[in-house]
């Protein structure tokens, strides 16, 4: 999604831009910046990726218009902000916070930034359970050489339902696509034209469904039932990339689990935890309602030590790392560099935050 910049002035020779992220100080960034922007300051501060944030000196703050940050800050420390540049996909952390009700301020995602890493994560999970890999590895530690009687299976023809049709999904699409799978997709709002399937926000190259192109159904609403709807068709593989609101909070519950069981589809979250039920889950893992579930995120997070989704059947849990790689600095900070381009020139910033539906 894009928007018009916050401001109608040319140039950032008057904006303090604040880099509150978890790594040191790139340098030759902030030299290019500085360059490339003549009278722009850039502050670096190496805040880590720990909850509750590690505040930041008060003094940081003096004169900052312009935020690069994973945690959110004090609104009384920020009066100048105009723009708050995202290192999350999602603005969950953000909803309540004063600066995020303030409509002069312009947030921005880092939607596309985590695409190809988290989807290899979802499509890996999947392999990995179509074909018994855990249960392999654990026969190689025993040095057993044992064929399962249950067979691998394999992907062409099988179906993938996407809920939540975000930079994440797309990359997904296309992973399962390239597998043989037939995708469906769920949106919020109708995507009923070539135009509205469409998506201008961040994404690496070569990567995604952009031009909403995958699917070959689409389904949307917000009701329960539309919801219903669309688990209701068949879903071998049921991939979870929506943004956490109240609506979307326990998305799948019980009578969500009931639904899938027809299928026993595999469950893949690597959204936000609370959008499913956990106990739901737990009773649809144990009687075998769905075949199985990767779970990147958790609710409770972290998991305590000895939590029931640990040695839960059929599950695969990893500590909310999918995420992970080297290049996301490189391509969040790509994302930043060209906002404050169009930010100077006044043009329209991409990945804008709809403050309405939270994504």
């Amino acid at each position: 999604m894009s928007s018009a910049p916050t401001q109608t002035h040319k140039g950032l020779s008057n904006d303090v831009l604040l880099v509150a992220i978890p790594t040191p100080p790139n340098e030759p960034l902030i030299a290019k910046l500085e360059a490339r922007h003549p009278g722009l300051k850039v502050r670096w501060f190496n805040q880590p990726n720990i909850f509750p944030p590690v505040p930041l000196p008060a003094e940081t703050y003096e004169d900052v218009t312009l935020l690069f940050t994973l945690w959110p800050h004090p609104a009384e420390l920020l009066p100048k902000a105009r723009y708050i540049q995202l290192l999350s996909a999602g603005a969950d952390r953000w909803i309540t916070h004063d600066l995020y009700k303030n409509p002069d301020i312009t947030f921005c995602t880092a939607n596309g930034a985590h695409s190809p890493q988290i989807a290899e994560w979802v499509m890996g999970t999947w392999l990995m359970a179509n074909h018994h890999f855990l249960k392999y590895a654990e026969q190689q530690k025993q040095q057993k050489w044992s064929r399962l009687a249950e067979l691998a299976v394999d992907s062409p023809g099988l179906r993938m339902g996407i809920l939540g049709y975000g930079a994440i999904g797309r990359q997904c699409a296309r992973i399962g696509q390239a597998l043989g799978m037939e995708v469906y997709a769920y949106t919020r709002s109708e995507r009923s034209t070539p135009e509205s399937r469409k998506d201008d926000s961040y994404c690496v190259a070569g990567t995604g469904d952009p031009d909403g192109l995958v699917p070959t159904k689409w389904f949307h609403g917000s009701a329960k039932e539309a919801v219903n709807e669309f688990l209701a068709q068949d879903l071998d593989l049921l991939v979870l990339g929506l943004p956490l609101t109240e609506a979307t909070t326990h998305i799948l519950g019980r009578e969500q689990f009931e639904v899938l069981s027809k299928k026993k589809t595999f469950v893949c979250n690597i959204a936000r935890g609370k959008h499913i039920d956990t106990d739901a889950l737990l009773d649809a893992l144990r009687e075998g309602k769905i075949r199985g579930a990767a779970l990147d995120v958790a609710d409770p997070e972290p998991l305590p030590d000895g939590h029931p989704l640990f040695t839960a059947p059929n599950v695969f849990v990893t500590p909310h790392v999918s995420w992970q790689t080297p290049h996301l600095l490189t391509r969040t900070q790509g994302i930043l560099e060209k906002n404050l381009e169009s930010l100077s020139e006044g043009k329209p910033l991409i990945n804008v935050m709809n403050r309405e539906h939270h994504y």
